[in-house]
């Protein structure tokens, strides 16, 4: 299983997740794929 390393505040990890979806926006507006930032999304959600 996995098990974090970091740890990170509310506001941190609401900044992270922010960020992975307007790369993820701006990858999908390129027409490329996003399947590694849907993973890190997915991990940091649960």
């Amino acid at each position: 299983m996995f098990k974090p390393k970091f740890r990170f505040t509310y506001d941190e990890v609401n900044i992270i997740i922010r960020a992975l979806i307007e790369l993820k926006n701006q990858l999908i507006a390129e027409g490329r794929y996003t399947d590694a930032v849907d993973d890190l999304l997915v991990k940091l959600i649960d």
